[in-house]
């Protein structure tokens, strides 16, 4: 596994019995190394993603699909090295030529594109992305193949819209879905996918390989950006009871109080004031702009930092 693997994903394949070695900051150096120690050892190398009968292993979900989805018009899958979506498509496909099969790759770490465009395999730069079990620099030669011929289109995604969709899926769905595995319902919250099918569309989620603390972080991105979490620095007289009344105007607005912090260094303060950090939460962008409102009508100044 990558250097940067996720704790719990490392934890959960040691937990089964498996010898964990970490070797660089990609997939595409975990393959090199995997490779390297299997002709030192006289082992058998099985590439994760370019392989043929590991493609038709991951074809198995194309014929469940097949068989339990008797409407099946469109299906939605993560792309990294691409051996799960070509074994999909194949599968689907050689039955149900008509069924629109669409990959989905990060932004930041999509090559397939460009790959496509070029006829060969073209690496990229950047892995850097919370979808990191997608995050293959270079696609495989033989999947590169497979996915021109038999994926009708490939479409990228954001970070944040990565983000969205995983908190989407815990909130409504209650599942916990790593970033890899939310790609798909990212490009569909995000209009991303084209119009309407007749039939069934499925969204193929691919992991739940995430750490609670990536989690916690992401939700409360989201918390921020729905303005349902606010967070203010605000002066105030550096006098006894001046936080109180702070605060207590503030708890007449409805919002509540998460966190506050004294901040008296690297802003532009009077010799007689502080700030401070607050933390609310809030009912939505209307609540946290009322909360904003009243904190100004209450004549608090906003603390700016010292350029």
């Amino acid at each position: 596994m990558p250097e940067a693997a996720p704790i719990a994903k490392a934890d959960a394949v040691q937990a089964l019995g498996a010898t964990l070695h970490l070797a660089g900051r990609s997939v595409d150096e975990c393959v090199a190394a995997a490779k390297e120690r299997a002709s030192d050892a006289g082992m058998q190398f099985i590439h994760p993603f370019d392989d043929p009968d590991v493609i038709s292993g991951q074809g198995g979900v194309g014929l469940e699909l097949l068989s339990q989805v008797p409407d099946l018009a469109r299906v939605v899958v993560p792309v990294g090295g691409g051996g799960l979506i070509s074994g999909i498509a194949v599968a689907v496909r050689s039955q149900r030529p008509e069924v629109e099969v669409i990959g989905i790759q990060a932004e930041a770490c999509a090559p397939f594109v460009a790959s496509i465009q070029a006829g060969q395999p073209v690496a990229v730069d950047s892995v850097r992305t919370i979808a990191d079990g997608i995050a293959v620099k270079r696609p495989g030669e033989l999947t590169l193949k497979l996915i021109e011929r038999w994926v009708k289109e490939l479409v990228v995604v954001s970070e944040d819209q990565v983000a969205e969709a995983m908190v989407f899926l815990m909130e409504r769905s209650k599942l916990v879905v790593e970033g890899a595995g939310a790609v798909g319902v990212a490009a569909l919250l995000a209009g991303k996918l084209s119009g309407p099918v007749d039939g069934t569309t499925v969204l193929v989620l691919s992991g739940g390989n995430v750490g609670a603390g990536l989690l916690a972080e992401v939700a409360r991105r989201h918390e921020t950006q729905a303005g349902r979490r606010l967070v203010l620095r605000v002066r105030i007289p550096d006098l006894p009871g001046s936080l109180a009344a702070l605060l207590g105007m503030i708890s007449s607005t409805g919002a509540n109080l998460l966190d506050v912090q004294h901040l008296r260094e690297g802003l532009d303060l009077h010799i007689q004031e502080t700030a401070v950090q607050l933390v609310l939460e809030t009912r939505g962008p209307e609540h946290a702009a009322a909360v904003r409102s009243a904190i100004e009508e209450g004549g608090y100044v906003e603390a700016t930092e010292i350029l």
